[in-house]
């Protein structure tokens, strides 16, 4: 195995001289630094990232801390996607990434900070924290860079990425109301996600904008859930006839919404009109294929990803990335029947 002093010894310069050219330190020459960056690939030298970790204090690696991950919340896709996004992203720029995984019980047996140092990453992209979560006020107090997605935080070493939620929301209301409908329920997720708030800000402020009435008893609460949102649906139908519309904060809540008009005898679009928020690939294929607020999820994770290399390496100029969202229109909207 070619080591570093191979390399120094061929291009004439010290193994500290090596070192620092190629883990990219101003103070080398261009000329050398060319140098020895040709002996190196010349002679097929490969970093041995430990080692280079001692000398940098840095290991280039990233944390993907993930409260809460479950083997029922991974049949919608939507975290594979942005991890996918995150890993191609921090490949890009020579990182790696590591999965981490946390609840309420371990956090009261492992602070996050002593979960970090344990994993000797750099910085940490932190996602599903509710707002209630005992980790968050950890997070933001820790010297660790930090991302988050979907809580809006912002600090010298914290950043976030999320969608345009309200906006998203407010396109969802003016696609029904478009469709004529005036009697529109709304399932949210849960009042301890960021995201659920601005989704619900979104509505609220849409139905202002048409006159169409948003009594308490037609914001429920889905948890994200499909059975959760399929139970709520099938209450609310039972004893609201007058609803023509569910506009559902996710798409699993959207498929539970579709199941509960089934089984109530209620045909999807004719009798009950249901648009979903994510798009998610099972949005295409249940029947009828839904309606839905289209976001961006493998970009989501990729740029998180390159917020956080930039809190990393000072380059970052904004600590927050809001991203845009699309109304995709499939068959699950239809006008109300009159």
């Amino acid at each position: 195995m070619v080591t570093i002093k191979d390399v120094a010894r061929r291009a004439g310069v010290s193994i500290t001289t090596v070192s620092r050219a190629l883990n990219g330190y101003p103070d080398v020459s261009p000329d050398t630094r060319r140098r020895v960056l040709q002996v190196a690939r010349e002679m097929g030298y490969r970093a041995n990232a430990i080692a280079r970790s001692l000398v940098t204090k840095k290991t280039r690696t990233l944390g993907v801390l993930i409260s809460g991950l479950r083997r029922d919340g991974s049949a919608d896709g939507f975290v594979l996607e942005l991890l996918c996004g995150m890993n191609d992203a921090a490949a890009d720029q020579d990182y790696e990434l590591i999965l981490f995984h946390t609840n309420p019980s371990r956090q009261r047996r492992k602070s996050y900070r002593d979960l970090c140092h344990e994993r000797q990453v750099d910085g940490v992209i932190v996602m599903g924290l509710r707002l209630d979560d005992p980790y968050l006020r950890e997070v933001l107090e820790a010297e660790i860079p930090c991302v988050f997605i979907d809580v809006a935080l912002e600090g010298e070493n914290v950043g976030y990425v999320t969608s345009a939620n309200a906006e998203g929301a407010r396109r969802a209301i003016d696609h029904l109301a478009g469709q004529g409908h005036r009697h529109i329920a709304f399932v949210n997720g849960h009042d301890r996600a960021d995201v659920s708030r601005h989704r619900l800000a979104g509505v609220r402020r849409a139905c202002a904008e048409w006159g169409i009435p948003l009594p308490a008893q037609r914001v429920l609460d889905g948890g994200f859930e499909e059975e959760q949102a399929r139970r709520v649906v099938a209450d609310l139908l039972q004893r609201d006839r007058e609803v023509t519309a569910v506009f559902c904060a996710s798409d699993r809540m959207a498929i539970g919404a579709i199941r509960a008009a089934r089984e109530a005898g209620r045909r999807v679009p004719e009798d009950l009109s249901v648009v979903g928020f994510d798009d998610i690939v099972l949005a295409q294929y249940v029947t009828p294929p839904l309606t839905t607020i289209r976001q961006q999820i493998y970009e989501m994770g990729a740029a998180a990803t390159r917020l956080l290399i930039g809190i990393l390496e000072g380059t970052a100029e904004e600590r927050r990335v809001v991203l845009d969202v699309e109304l995709v229109e499939r068959a699950s909207v239809a006008p109300p029947r009159t």
